[in-house]
């Protein structure tokens, strides 16, 4: 996280609702040898609270959790170097600007009995997107091989204990230098991941 408190003004409402929106993001947890890390999709409860997840059994984070565990989940959303240049006043420096929230907690495996569940609700929230898709269930599975399936797999949670989000937008420069550089991210059109970071540096004052 960017220790500068200018980009750590988001409340804990706008960093949940963003973490859930992703959807997906960087689990990491300490281990004697070296960090584990590995990229899960999760569910993130209304409070923010709880994030459900479930791991490959051989993940080797999955093959540690003898026992809860301390843990991490960085979840990034958009980013995009900013050239000096774009700022159109003296003396500036390259930058890259992003956003993203941190959920920090304690993360156990949970009964096999419930995984059935997660997988239903997780499948569902993605499916929901998609729409006027016709949504994929796991009743269309044939049973034998769903059940096969679900055994590689471990549903696990992570109770939530610390939120810290990094908004990092150009709130500390001048609102007409700040949307030079928005302009001009935008026109050299990096994709709809910079537009979306584009919008936000737009919507964004130092004040904030």
């Amino acid at each position: 996280m960017h220790p500068n408190t200018m980009f750590r003004k988001a409340t804990d409402a706008q960093n949940i609702d963003f973490a859930r929106e992703q959807g997906f993001g960087v689990l990491a947890v300490t281990m004697p040898e070296a960090p584990l890390v590995s990229h899960v999709p999760f569910l993130l409860s209304g409070d923010g609270a709880t994030a459900e997840f479930h791991l490959v059994r051989s993940n080797p984070i999955a093959r540690a959790l003898k026992a809860p565990l301390r843990a991490r989940l960085a979840v990034q959303g958009a980013h995009s170097y900013v050239s000096p240049d774009w700022y159109e006043v003296d003396d500036q420096v390259p930058t890259w600007n992003y956003v993203a929230v941190h959920l920090v907690g304690e993360i156990e495996p949970r009964p096999a009995e419930e995984l059935r569940d997660l997988l239903d609700r997780q499948s569902a929230g993605y499916e929901t997107r998609l729409m006027p898709k016709e949504p994929w269930t796991t009743a269309k599975m044939t049973p034998d091989v769903l059940e096969r399936m679900m055994r590689q797999i471990v549903p696990c949670r992570m109770r939530v204990d610390k939120i810290e989000g990094t908004w990092k937008l150009s709130q500390n420069k001048p609102d007409a230098v700040r949307l030079n550089a928005a302009r001009q991210m935008e026109g050299y059109g990096f994709g709809s991941e910079v537009r979306i970071l584009s919008a936000l540096m737009r919507g964004v004052a130092p004040s904030d």
